[in-house]
C-alpha cells in the first residue's frame, strides 16, 4: 500500500493516546448552558432555570447531557497533532458527534479521559478520522459518558490503493446516522434565536478555534464572518428535544447522534423539527433565514414522558 506524506495509517493505529484529567465546576456547567441558549429567551424559563440556578432550593444545578461533548475536546490538549498525520487545519470539518450518556453528569467533577482511535478511512480526496473518548469519574471510577468525534480532513486522503481504499473501525457499524428524515409532519417543532454573540459566549467553554471569533480567519476559510460551533448547534437541538419531548427532564437522554450539514451564523434562528419513533427522536435543524438544513440526527431516550 502506497502511503503519502499526508497520512501514515500504521503510525496512527499504533499511537497510544495519553490519559488526561479534566476538572469542572458548577460555574463551567452554567456557562456552557448559557452558551447553548438556556434561558436565552426567558431568564426565568421553568424548564431551564435549573441549569444555571439552584432552583427551588435544589442542592446542585442540573447538567445538560451535551456538556459531556466538552470532555472529548479537553482530552486532546494538542488537538489532532498526531504521529503519521499531516493536514491543513483550515480544511478540517467536524462531520459527526456521537454521545452515550451512561449516567447523569454531576454538577462538578474530576474526569479521567481514555482516548483511542475508533476509525480511519481513506476517501480519496479526504481522510475520515474517528476519535473515541471514554470519560470516567476519577474518584469512583464510574463511566460517565463516551464521545465519538468524526472529522473530515480535506486533502489528507489518497494514502492507499484506490481499488482497495484503506478503512479501519473498532466498533460495530451503525446504520442509524444515515437514517432519512421522515416526510411526515413533525411531532414537534421548536424555534430558537441564537444571539450575534453566541459563538463568543460558547467559546468560553473551551473551544477557542479562531474560526468562531476572528473575522479575518473566517474570511480566509471561506466564510463572510465567524460561524457558530457545530457542538453549540447540537446543544441547541438537544435542549429543544428535552423541552418538547422530555418535558424538561435531561435525565431521559440515553445517547445522541448529530451530523453537521452546514455552518450556522451567530444571530440566525434555529428551527428544530422532531419526529418521535418509539424511544427514538429523529431531528433536523434548519437555519430559518436561509431555509437550509444545518444539522440532523437522532436521540435515544430511556423512557417517554408520562404526558406523551
Amino acid at each position: 500500500m502506497a502511503v503519502s506524506s499526508a497520512c501514515n495509517p500504521q503510525l496512527l493505529l499504533s499511537h497510544k493516546f495519553p490519559e488526561t484529567t479534566y476538572t469542572y465546576t458548577e460555574r463551567d456547567v452554567a456557562v456552557y448552558a448559557l452558551g447553548v441558549g438556556a434561558c436565552g429567551r426567558d431568564a426565568v424559563d421553568t424548564d431551564e432555570l435549573k441549569y444555571v440556578h439552584h432552583e427551588n432550593g435544589q442542592q446542585f444545578i442540573k447538567v445538560l447531557p451535551t456538556f459531556s461533548a466538552l470532555f472529548s475536546l479537553e482530552s486532546l490538549p494538542d488537538g489532532l497533532d498526531l504521529p503519521g498525520l499531516t493536514f491543513e487545519p483550515r480544511l478540517l470539518l467536524h462531520g459527526q458527534q456521537y454521545i452515550e450518556v451512561h449516567k447523569p453528569l454531576p454538577s462538578n467533577a474530576r474526569i479521567r479521559n481514555k482516548v483511542s482511535l475508533a476509525g480511519l478511512h481513506d476517501k480519496g480526496k479526504a481522510a475520515i478520522l474517528e476519535i473515541e473518548t471514554k470519560s470516567y469519574e476519577k474518584e469512583s471510577g464510574e463511566l460517565l459518558s463516551m464521545n465519538r468525534t468524526t472529522v473530515f480532513l480535506r486533502g489528507a486522503g489518497g494514502f492507499s490503493d484506490p481499488s482497495q481504499p484503506f478503512t479501519y473501525s473498532n466498533y460495530p457499524a451503525n446504520p442509524a446516522p444515515a437514517m432519512k428524515i421522515p416526510e411526515s409532519v413533525p411531532f414537534a417543532i421548536f424555534e430558537d434565536c441564537t444571539q450575534s454573540s453566541q459563538a463568543l459566549l460558547y467559546r468560553l467553554s473551551g473551544d477557542y478555534n479562531p474560526l468562531h471569533s476572528d473575522p479575518m480567519f473566517a474570511k480566509v476559510a471561506g466564510f463572510s464572518r465567524p460561524i457558530l460551533h457545530g457542538l453549540c448547534t447540537l446543544g441547541f437541538a438537544v435542549r429543544a428535544i428535552i423541552k418538547c419531548i422530555c418535558k424538561g427532564d435531561p435525565d431521559m437522554i440515553k445517547n445522541i447522534s448529530g451530523r453537521f450539514l452546514l455552518h450556522v451564523y451567530p444571530g440566525e434562528t434555529l428551527v428544530t423539527e422532531m419526529w418521535l419513533k418509539g424511544l427514538r427522536v429523529i431531528y433536523q435543524v434548519k437555519a430559518k433565514e436561509r431555509n437550509r438544513a444545518v444539522l440532523s440526527g437522532y436521540v435515544h431516550l430511556h423512557r417517554l414522558a408520562s404526558s406523551l
